[in-house]
């Protein structure tokens, strides 16, 4: 299969300034629920999304925590320089990257980056530990993007503390402007448990424990598997073609009892935001890595959907994956992704996509595409015409996969 050749021109449309949710409403379940289904649309609340879903089917969420990924520090002079974490480097692996008690190395974007060039930067942190200082040094730079190491001088507290008292949650540049009380508790799912991701999934954000519990009730099951948002989700398609587009890569945790029950399901799967669908597919395609002999410590490659063979199961892809995590890996998945899903995909494991509404000649908006088909301008249209609010923290739907 080749890989797809798209212009992005065709992913685009008119997004006013205000239909971008810049706050979130009173209550998570009261937004606006826009419902794809055998090509037909209509529109509900959230709260009543049970009624919109395949009886029975088992629910796949992201549990990902936002973490207080900025902190600011003031140089002599005044100038204020803002460190954004986007991904750990040293260590690499997210929670021991958390865990840390002496020092860590991230990759960050600096803000006001020109006024500061070299040296070393400190500020003092209150934590509920004890206090300590807190000092960073920039050890490298790529591009846009800088190596910032961490030290301080409290082995009592670990990086994770330190940046839950010292930092602020990012919320989405789009929103144009500073992060509020309001987003400490909002920009999160109240399922969210592992931290690790600089953006909420945000497909999530609709749901209350109430509401939860309602779905339990009615037979679903709720499944749950780890991808850390990266501020790469918030990047646009530069190039003309999406060929040419470098995909960002995220990190995954997904347990052996997960594959277990996506191989023995038997009803159609509920994907709770593209983060949701992007680690299933991915999933999948670990396991065709694997059949095919190929090393799966780089993760899923952007292209590898269109590139690998396409003529194994469903469950023999995931057999393949779960042997492998369970005498390799000790029963817990820890990968990366850099999947691409574009139209012309074959999806291999969802069904069903509970999303928000997503920016034009956006990643996420070609996933739609590939998702429901040349329909998603009929959606988006429609939910355009009708008041729906998008992006973060807009409004939501329920779309069904056109086969």
């Amino acid at each position: 299969m080749a890989i797809p050749d798209i212009n992005i021109k065709a992913y685009d449309y008119e997004l006013p300034d205000n239909r971008i949710a810049k706050y979130p409403l009173a209550e998570r379940d009261t937004s606006k629920l826009l419902v794809y289904r055998d090509g037909q649309i209509a529109q509900s609340r959230f709260r009543a999304v049970n009624d919109f879903l395949p009886q029975g089917s088992p629910i796949v969420f992201n549990d990902t925590r936002v973490i207080r990924a900025r902190l600011r520090f003031h140089k002599e002079t005044g100038a204020e320089i803002e460190i954004f974490c986007l991904e750990p480097l040293v260590p690499a692996e997210v929670q021991q990257a958390f865990e840390t008690t002496a020092a860590t190395t991230w990759k960050c974007i600096v803000g006001n980056s020109k006024k500061w060039k070299t040296g070393t930067l400190t500020r003092e942190v209150v934590t509920p530990r004890g206090r300590l200082t807190l000092a960073i040094e920039r050890v490298g730079q790529t591009g846009n993007t800088s190596s910032i190491r961490f030290e301080w001088d409290n082995a009592a507290v670990s990086f994770a503390e330190i940046i839950e008292t010292a930092g602020v949650v990012p919320i989405p540049p789009y929103l144009n402007r500073e992060t509020e009380e309001v987003d400490t508790t909002r920009y999160q799912t109240v399922y969210s448990h592992y931290k690790g991701s600089v953006a909420a999934p945000t497909a999530g954000l609709h749901f209350t424990d109430a509401l939860l519990d309602e779905l339990g009730r009615a037979g679903h099951e709720r499944l749950y598997l780890t991808l850390h948002v990266g501020a790469g989700t918030f990047k646009p398609v530069q190039t003309d073609t999406i060929g040419s587009h470098v995909m960002h890569t995220e990190h995954i945790v997904v347990e052996s009892a997960l594959l277990g029950r996506l191989i023995e399901c038997d009803r159609p799967l509920i994907a709770v935001g593209t983060t949701s669908v992007r680690t299933l597919e991915s999933l999948y395609w670990l396991g065709v890595r694997l059949l095919c002999g190929l090393p799966i410590d780089c993760g899923v490659m952007q292209w590898d959907a269109y590139e690998l063979p396409q003529h194994y199961g469903r469950a023999e892809a995931l057999q393949a994956l779960r042997n492998y995590v369970d005498a390799e890996c000790g029963g817990t998945l820890h990968s990366m992704t850099q999947i691409m899903i574009v139209p012309g995909y074959d999806f291999r494991i969802v069904d069903v996509l509970i999303t928000n509404f997503h920016q034009p000649h956006s990643t996420l908006l070609l996933l739609i595409g590939a998702f429901v088909g040349a329909d998603w301008r009929r959606i988006y249209d429609y939910a355009l015409g009708n008041d729906f609010r998008f992006l973060s923290y807009g409004d939501s739907s329920v779309l069904y996969r056109r086969r």
